[in-house]
């Protein structure tokens, strides 16, 4: 059985004091200041049509996270938006990411849109800050140090496979994120974690032994996949 490692947005299951939500690993920052960016793609058209958030919603929403962060960790009732863009009404997943120095502090998020846009973003700040079971909760003489990133999902669909080969043949590595489902098992890789696992069957592996299968459980579970919308505080 491959060894459990630390793999950055890797989601795992919670229990029901989070209905829903799902916690994930950050990847460390790769270098440099820069500004919010969207995942790369290979499927020039499919990425193009998911995107739908202006730069001006992107940065709404990192400011809308920090802000509520901020109330959290500091003990302060939620900042709700009296404004909102129409796009972050729709019901989208989202998942909010804290990062401290390059590493992981905290990532809570939703696979699938159970609330407005905005209101998710809201829900897991919180979350990610205060009850993420990997770490302690954030205090507020670390909020200076840490970095906010949002990623926004696209609604997962069934990928319909005949054997193993053809599922690997299906998979775009770097663009789709990968539900594993078999029975009462369920485990996902945000598509960020191509970045550490570039391998196809490796990226299978490590996600099915996440979800408590064995390593190649991969080739009989239920697949499903999704595309995220990736962008952080410079």
């Amino acid at each position: 059985m491959k060894p459990a490692i630390m793999i950055p947005y890797t989601v795992l299951i919670l229990g029901a004091v989070l209905m829903n939500s799902i916690n994930c690993d950050a990847s460390p920052d790769k270098g440099g200041k820069k500004p919010p960016s969207v995942v790369s793609s290979d499927a020039k058209k499919q990425a193009a049509s998911t995107d739908d958030l202006s730069p001006d919603v992107k940065t709404f929403l990192l400011k809308l996270a920090r802000q509520n962060l901020e109330a959290a960790v500091n003990g302060r009732p939620p900042v709700v938006p009296s404004d909102t863009p129409a796009v972050t009404k729709e019901f989208r997943g989202c998942f909010v990411t804290l990062t401290k120095n390059g590493r992981l502090r905290g990532c809570i998020g939703y696979l699938e849109g159970r609330v407005p846009l905005y209101e998710a973003v809201i829900e897991n700040a919180k979350n990610a800050a205060l009850k993420d079971p990997r770490f302690p909760h954030v205090g507020p003489a670390e909020l200076a140090d840490i970095k906010v990133e949002v990623s926004v999902l696209t609604k997962p669909v069934a990928l319909d496979y005949k054997d193993p080969q053809d599922l690997l043949a299906k998979l775009v590595p770097g663009e789709d994120g990968i539900i594993l489902s078999k029975g009462h098992l369920q485990s996902t890789f945000l598509p960020q974690v191509w970045e550490e696992l570039p391998d196809k069957i490796d990226f299978l592996e490590h996600l099915s032994v996440k979800g408590g299968m064995p390593p190649d459980g991969w080739k009989t579970a239920d697949v499903k996949r999704y595309r995220a919308i990736h962008f952080q505080e410079q």
